[in-house]
């Protein structure tokens, strides 16, 4: 599993799922966003019961897997290992990162969301995380409440030791993905710009495509 880290994060788009207790409406757009060529994604909900919780973490691991994509569970473990998904990400609790892989084992994948503390991303790399998420660089209506991350963080990771794929996430849209890429190549995490619109696969293609058309140009 974890092989394939590198080269799914190399594909640049990391979809994470809009909070929703509509199983039926939440596959359908990530049947379109496979479509469209996204092939990470991350299952994060703040309103749904944990029963659905659990079926829809089931039902999106075996759609998502299906494509040769990848699923992350948001903030569980617990239901990461339940489902067998891909891995999890968590956030910068205490000992967080050492449950998780204690729970998952050495072959799943955690990230670790470090906000702007390039520190924090070292210490999360030497102790064996997978990839490092920054932000919100922009605001952002899913988390108000996210810590703000200057640009400036970006344009110091190449400079920093951190080898692990970056992330960066909040309010990311098509208007200001470039300024991020511009200050240095990273994954981008999004939510609203992707999940937000009616043709979620014409929307998802539209970002592989800006993604790719980026990289191409840096060769």
């Amino acid at each position: 599993m974890k092989s394939d880290t590198a080269k799914i994060f190399q594909t640049g788009v990391y979809a994470i799922t809009p909070d929703t207790n509509d199983l039926s409406l939440l596959v359908r757009q990530v049947e379109g966003a496979i479509k469209g060529g996204v092939r990470l994604f991350q299952y994060r909900d703040k309103v749904s019961s944990p029963d659905q919780k659990i079926s829809a973490a089931k039902r999106l691991k075996q759609v998502i897997h299906a494509s040769g994509g990848l699923l992350i569970i948001n903030d569980d473990p617990y239901l990461a290992e339940m489902v067998d998904a891909a891995g999890v990400h968590i956030g910068r609790h205490d000992q967080a990162f050492e449950r998780a892989r204690k729970i998952l084992g050495p072959e799943k994948i955690i990230g670790v969301s470090c906000y702007d503390n390039i520190s924090l991303a070292l210490s999360m790399q030497s102790e064996g995380a997978d990839y490092v998420a920054f932000g919100a660089f922009f605001p952002s209506s899913t988390k108000s409440s996210a810590t703000p991350a200057a640009l400036d963080v970006l344009r110091q990771l190449s400079a920093s030791g951190i080898t692990i794929p970056v992330v960066a996430i909040g309010g990311i849209t098509l208007n200001n993905a470039q300024e991020l890429l511009n200050c240095g190549l990273c994954t981008l995490a999004i939510i609203n710009s992707l999940f937000g619109v009616d043709d979620v696969e014409s929307r998802a293609r539209t970002w592989v495509n800006f993604y790719d058309q980026f990289k191409s140009g840096l060769d």
